[in-house]
């Protein structure tokens, strides 16, 4: 308890919380840019952070990633231009209802489940935190190759249409994913003599072009006319009940969230993708996901969040790093002269509270700062297309090539972006390929390094309890819908 006081006092103090506050700002402007992460934003941070306390130094990195996380969702909901990885899960749905008429909904609907699941990240973060990340160090590379498989096998669930298509931009995400130098061989692979691919396709440049450029292109070769844009109404009218609704879906994309971020390396953005298709497996209505439903926005979208605060459980207790921040974070500590992992418990249990608190703070943030973010997007929507496209395609460009600060990732997300316009005129989905090359890396990495370990002998994928379990995880979700369709010609006769 004493330990929990004074953390209270050293968040209180008036430049701890004028960094919270300073820094929630810059997150939410840098995450409704297209193409500016949350990743790039703590990374742009860190310099900053070297004249800083420990306290405030962490406690600004928790607070511009909570907020940035949250306005990825403004430009995919207006402009389906997803602001993080993570977004692009219920990115569909967002727009949907922002064509439909109703930005404020979307919007609203993401801001409160984000705030929601971050709270709920925080509280486990906080109570069962040791627990989680005892669970999560005992994972393997086999255990890993599950996870990544589940993850795509989400892709298969989420994904509309032709599942001819679906599985055609799903193996079109693997190869991109392979191309580079392979990690365990050494060798590379489909780089054409080319220096730049050495280092394989960055995905935020793809990512942008895939989802960005085709809405350019399409303003573009659009006929003249313009219709007048949705107006943005209010937005808590309504949003209570819609959230009591649909409690279930929240408190349950909170635990995905929090559950599967707390796991070494997978981080918001796989938590936000199951949590989707959880949402769509047990909705009533699965045809309505992607057209403008609720169900799946709120889900995945305090999912993501809730990944972001489980995240911080391996990172703090054990050192090792949940996602992309907090492997930042990890360096920042040990910058501040304090080692992450059980003795920082032990040393320092005020400090870790006061990280706690912090980050608690700035996701309750989330709804003043977000509904100040939401009335302003409103004048987005009334860019005419003359203005939108090269206001868009800047912002793509500079997003792309502030990844590496090379002229490749404009590059990059220019190629993608026609493969992404021709994926549409076809009807061929984009998440399953977006899908594809996060996590093909992934999996081909654990699935290659567990076969060296047990010199080719498959049965090593289903060696360990919690391995087994994945397993048959995800030989089910394959085999249920191939069983519905068998039974189906049944039931006709019937």
């Amino acid at each position: 308890m004493s330990a929990l006081v004074a953390a209270v006092e050293l968040v209180a103090q008036p430049d701890v919380i004028g960094t919270i506050i300073v820094a929630s700002l810059l997150g939410i402007v840098l995450g409704a840019i297209p193409g500016l992460t949350a990743v790039m934003g703590v990374a742009l941070l860190i310099p900053i952070t070297y004249f800083m306390d420990p306290v405030p130094a962490i406690s600004a990195i928790a607070a511009l990633a909570a907020m940035a996380i949250f306005a990825g969702d403004i430009p995919g909901t207006l402009l389906r231009i997803p602001g993080t990885p993570a977004s692009a899960a219920y990115v569909e749905d967002g727009y949907a209802m922002s064509k439909a008429g109703r930005p404020e909904r979307a919007l609203g609907l993401s801001m409160v489940s984000a705030c929601i699941g971050g709270v709920v990240g925080v509280v486990l973060l906080m109570t069962v935190a040791p627990l989680l990340a005892r669970f999560a160090t005992n994972f393997s590379s086999v255990e890993y190759f599950w996870l990544a498989l589940l993850g795509l096998t989400c892709a298969a669930i989420i994904c509309a249409g032709s599942a001819l298509k679906g599985v055609l931009s799903l193996l079109f995400g693997l190869w991109i994913a392979t191309i580079g130098i392979d990690a365990v061989a050494g060798q590379p692979r489909f780089t054409f003599g080319s220096i730049e691919l050495m280092g394989g396709v960055s995905f935020i440049p793809a990512m942008i072009g895939m989802f960005a450029l085709p809405e350019v292109l399409k303003n573009i070769t659009a006929r003249a006319t313009r219709q007048e844009p949705p107006a943005m109404g209010p937005i808590f009218p309504g949003l209570g009940r819609a959230l009591r609704n649909r409690w279930r879906n929240l408190l349950r994309g909170s635990m995905i969230g929090s559950i599967i971020g707390a796991l070494p390396g997978a981080g918001a953005d796989i938590a936000a993708w199951v949590a989707y298709a959880v949402a769509k497996r047990q909705s009533k209505t699965p045809e309505a996901f992607g057209k403008g439903h609720d169900e799946g926005l709120i889900e995945a979208g305090a999912a993501n969040n809730g990944g972001l605060s489980g995240a911080w459980v391996p990172t703090l207790v054990f050192g090792i790093p949940g996602d992309s921040i907090t492997a930042i974070v990890i360096g920042v500590l040990y910058l501040k002269g304090l080692e992450p992992g059980p003795i920082i418990f032990v040393k320092s249990p005020e400090l870790v509270y006061a990280i706690f608190i912090a980050f608690l703070l700035a996701n309750l943030l989330l709804i003043p700062f977000g509904w100040a973010i939401i009335k302003l997007s409103r004048n987005l929507l009334r860019l005419k297309p003359c203005y939108f496209a090269p206001v868009v395609l800047a912002c793509c460009i500079v997003g792309s090539f502030a990844i590496n600060n090379s002229a490749f990732g404009v590059l990059t997300m220019l190629a993608f972006g026609i493969v992404g316009w021709l994926f549409e005129e076809n009807d061929i989905p984009l998440a399953p390929a977006i899908l594809g090359i996060v996590l093909g890396g992934m999996l081909e990495f654990n699935f290659v390094t567990s076969m060296l370990k047990s010199q080719g002998d498959i049965l090593i994928f289903f060696s360990r309890p919690v391995a087994a379990v994945l397993g048959l995880v995800v030989f089910a979700i394959w085999l249920v819908p191939l069983l519905r369709h068998i039974r189906k010609p049944k039931e006709i006769r019937v």
